[in-house]
């Protein structure tokens, strides 16, 4: 069956836009939290699984609470409610101590064309990361790939939804926001689990293998897929 004209174009970051081996990154990332809160006695790997918990908070989150509101939930209820003292901190670490993190990153030049591509054509573009990270930490991303946050009509941080990947609730919610009919809209992920599922409710979607994970190793060939080239001539079609 053809597909529907595109009137949207949702882009994941991690792996998609922002090359990288996630291993890697959250394995850096980990370090550099770690030497910062080393100091007020956060021992690195009570302070890694406490994440990893957080982190799990989020995505069984319901949309009852946002998703910032989950994790700090579950992060106190393994340190206590004193830990809510050190949030300064946390925040200063993703102002100065995080952009070390850029270095643990690719960069693609043809993926802020793609989006600069995308809205010439005259689509919307938003940006569908996995919200388990402050929007400080999402914005210097997106600039570590060669964009601007202002460039996406709408992205998605820990502090502004309440569902994570690769819940189908989480894609329900960007397309409430967007007011966009699933079949209009394409995501475009590199994580077969995470991002394809979008597929569940009616939407395109295009498999970006620059940086593929496919965790549970499924026949890819059910989606489009490809590089950045594959995907503009994709897109170019369906406009």
């Amino acid at each position: 069956m053809e597909h529907q004209k595109l009137t949207t174009i949702l882009f994941d970051l991690d792996g998609t836009l922002l090359p990288m081996d996630n291993d890697a990154f959250t394995k850096g990332y980990f370090k550099l939290l770690a030497a910062r809160l080393a100091p007020l006695g956060y021992e690195p790997a009570k302070l890694v699984d406490s994440i990893w918990a957080g982190t799990a908070a989020m995505v069984k989150n319901d949309g009852s609470q946002n998703n910032e509101t989950a994790f700090w939930k579950r992060f106190s209820e393994i340190y206590g409610e004193q830990v809510l003292d050190d949030l300064p901190v946390f925040e200063d670490f993703y102002a100065t101590d995080f952009q070390k993190g850029k270095e643990l990153c690719g960069f693609q030049p043809k993926a802020a064309q793609a989006v600069r591509e995308a809205k010439r054509l005259g689509l919307r573009a938003a940006l569908a990361t996995n919200p388990i990270f402050p929007a400080i930490a999402t914005e210097s991303r997106i600039r570590w790939a060669g964009l601007e946050p202002e460039e996406f009509e709408f992205y998605t941080t820990y502090e502004n939804i309440g569902y994570c990947k690769p819940n189908p609730a989480y894609y329900q919610e960007l397309l409430n926001r967007l007011g966009e009919a699933p079949e209009r809209c394409l995501m475009v992920g590199n994580d077969v689990t995470e991002d394809m599922i979008a597929r569940e409710l009616g939407m395109q979607v295009f498999l970006l293998t620059d940086c593929l994970i496919n965790r549970k190793e499924k026949d890819i060939s059910v989606y489009p897929n490809g590089g950045f080239d594959e995907l503009m001539n994709y897109v170019r079609a369906s406009v």
